[in-house]
């Protein structure tokens, strides 16, 4: 007699094909648009430190000051849905003493507002939806693209107008979660003008100059999560000074700290959101596509056999 395959057979050996096909799928489609920056963020980091300000009331330079940068960030959903991209809205204050109880932007010591637009998929400046400044370019900045690779990128500093070249210099560990740390550093380069009062770039004879405006940094590290590009701990050394039309010294030091970091809060929450993050991606790449390809394996295979053996003429 002719013996036909059981229902039980036919459906070890669909579901058996169907995780087959399922693992490759979320590893080469799913997960590729999984890594796409997100446009719903609404996030706020914390740098201290201690440095020097120039206080414009007293007019000098006042020395180991507490100095403290925030950054607010906020996706702007409307135009980022529109345009398929990420647009952020960000605000950014440093504050001393005198001015952070304020915790009122506009008395800062120093605010600016920005509009960050980046291709969701490689986080590279796109040019459009008002963004500001225009001339945003390279490789990173907010965050690293997904996937980070030990190599130097070109991230951008909106107070040189301009990239630096960060350089993987190994790994470090931000509160026990491993991160790729890039390094570099700025040297003194012309950024910009302000009219001053001529004595303050040794012009006493002069009213009003159009004094130069230097920048430097002595050194910026970022550690930063392999997976998802965000950045676990940040450390920059900026110096900001004045210096009078064509001069080659620094008059007048108007920022200047030889470190400030995120703070505890905030790195905290970094490592947090980087192992939800790369938790989800890796699921969904790796941890599923591989139970998924093995448990079809098995169960194409026993459905198989038990569909052979089901169609066996037997005498």
């Amino acid at each position: 007699m002719r013996r036909s395959a059981s229902p039980l057979s036919l459906t070890l050996l669909g579901i058996g094909v169907f995780l087959l096909v399922l693992g490759p799928m979320l590893a080469y489609y799913v997960e590729p648009r999984a890594q796409r920056t997100p446009i719903d963020i609404n996030q706020t980091t914390v740098f201290n430190g201690t440095g020097r300000y120039f206080d414009q009331g007293a007019l000098e330079t006042k020395d180991d000051q507490k100095l403290t940068v925030t950054r607010r960030v906020l996706g702007n959903v409307a135009e980022s849905e529109k345009n398929d991209v990420a647009v952020w809205d960000v605000s950014t204050t440093i504050d001393n003493p005198d001015t952070l109880p304020h915790k009122d932007p506009r008395k800062s010591f120093q605010w600016e507002t920005e509009r960050w637009v980046s291709d969701r998929e490689t986080t590279k400046p796109v040019h459009c939806c008002g963004e500001a400044p225009v001339q945003v370019k390279g490789d990173a900045y907010l965050k690293f693209p997904f996937d980070v690779q030990e190599k130097t990128y070109r991230w951008w500093d909106g107070t040189l107008g301009d990239t630096v070249p960060l350089r993987y210099s190994g790994r470090a560990k931000v509160h026990g979660y491993e991160g790729m740390r890039f390094t570099g550093e700025v040297e003194a380069t012309r950024a910009g003008k302000r009219q001053v009062p001529g004595r303050l770039v040794g012009q006493e004879e002069t009213g009003q100059v159009v004094a130069e405006e230097w920048y430097a940094n002595h050194g910026i590290e970022l550690i930063v999560d392999q997976a998802t590009g965000r950045i676990l701990r940040a450390t920059i050394g900026p110096r900001v000074t004045l210096r009078a039309p064509g001069g080659d010294k620094d008059e007048v030091v108007l920022l200047e700290s030889k470190r400030i970091v995120f703070d505890k809060k905030t790195q905290l929450g970094q490592v947090e959101q980087a192992k939800e993050q790369s938790g989800q991606l890796k699921l969904v790449g790796e941890t599923v596509p591989m139970a998924s390809g093995g448990a079809g394996v098995l169960l194409a295979i026993v459905g198989g056999v038990l569909v052979v053996r089901g169609r066996r003429e037997q005498a």
